[in-house]
């Protein structure tokens, strides 16, 4: 038998080393989570508060009225003017930004509203096809025109056409034939109506108001 005693242990084994490396990892959580102080103050005080899940009161400047609603910070634009206020114009049809039967207008700009929520459009104009029609008192020009140039068939799409033509004739006063098939890409129609859709934003221009 050997007299010969075995050396102390060095106090750096695998399982210290993983109590260290723990120990390391919830400090730098620690320093991550905690808000960081400036002047006595934590920085990100200032940043509003989370809202929901349950329903908030959102206003919306809606086709020229203020109108609040009760509604979950998850709810579209889309299913807020469909399921809430009965404007049904706009459609639901891809969900996805894929199709355009669901464009609208917020500050004349044509968005999809299937990818806008509801309280993202607070403080914003928002317009609808249901908008478009009263503000010309009956039809507007623009409507005018898809019906004498047959731009609709099953009437799916004609609605989100119809905002997203208006949008862009506002901004192209003087656009051409294929300035206005380069500006329409955003929007398809199921039933090939390409060719009087692009007549009816013709005619627009070139008698509209």
């Amino acid at each position: 038998m050997s007299n010969r005693q075995e050396p102390a242990p060095s106090g750096f084994t695998r399982r210290t080393f993983l109590q260290g490396m723990g120990a390391g990892a919830l400090a730098a959580g620690a320093g991550v989570l905690a808000p960081k102080i400036a002047n006595g103050a934590p920085q990100d005080a200032a940043k509003p508060g989370l809202c929901g899940p349950d329903p908030v009161p959102v206003t919306l400047e809606l086709n020229g009225r203020k109108v609040t609603l009760p509604l979950e910070p998850r709810v579209t634009l889309l299913d807020a003017l469909r399921n809430h206020l009965d404007l049904t114009g706009a459609k639901k049809v891809c969900d996805r930004a894929t199709c355009g039967a669901c464009t609208v207008l917020l500050d004349g700009k044509a968005v999809y509203s299937c990818t806008v929520l509801a309280i993202e459009a607070q403080g914003r104009k928002i317009e609808t096809v249901e908008g478009l029609a009263e503000s010309n008192q009956g039809i507007a020009t623009m409507q005018r025109c898809f019906v004498e140039n047959d731009a609709q068939q099953c009437g799916f799409c004609t609605p989100g056409f119809v905002m997203a033509c208006e949008s862009f004739r506002r901004t192209h006063p003087k656009a051409a034939r294929n300035e206005v098939l380069q500006g329409l890409g955003g929007n398809l129609c199921r039933c090939g109506t390409y060719h009087g859709v692009t007549q009816a934003v013709l005619d627009a221009i070139a008698g509209g108001k």
